[in-house]
């Protein structure tokens, strides 16, 4: 991501363009792979020399809670971060657990769900999230050879 880019969605969310939030969206942007907090801090330490990783989880959530990234949920129970070009539409993620590789899933399949939840409990379903874990197509070309 260039930094124009991350300034135009920064103020597109009336958020205020500072360079630690540009240089977080740009770091997330050049990955097709999540990334943890702790790795988005080495690689950007260099760059802006002193910030803290409490400032680092402190914007990535921020940018989180905005849905300029998404969350990553992986069953070491630690958050990790995409930044996610498709900012148009309902949608979800697949997310190799070999090459960390994620992908946007289009299919949702779970409307019918929500209103079986919002009709037997009597409120309302406002938003999910569903994210599939699993071995991408060339992860599993790659493994496949590989065995005896």
């Amino acid at each position: 991501m260039e930094p124009e880019q991350s300034a135009a969605i920064l103020k597109q969310l009336k958020l205020k363009v500072t360079p630690r939030r540009q240089e977080i969206m740009n770091c997330l942007g050049r990955e097709q792979s999540y990334l943890s907090a702790d790795e988005v801090w080495e690689r950007i330490k260099p760059r802006l020399g002193s910030i803290g990783l409490p400032t680092v989880y402190r914007i990535l959530d921020e940018l989180a809670e905005a849905g300029v990234i998404t969350r990553i949920f992986l069953s070491d129970r630690k958050q990790n971060y995409f930044l996610c070009a498709n900012q148009e539409g309902h949608h979800h993620h697949f997310v190799c657990e070999s090459c960390r590789r994620v992908e946007d899933v289009e299919q949702c399949g779970l409307e019918g769900v929500s209103r079986d939840i919002a009709r037997r409990s009597g409120g309302r379903v406002t938003s999910h999230i569903l994210q599939i874990n699993g071995i991408c197509g060339s992860c599993c070309q790659g493994h496949a050879g590989a065995a005896p």
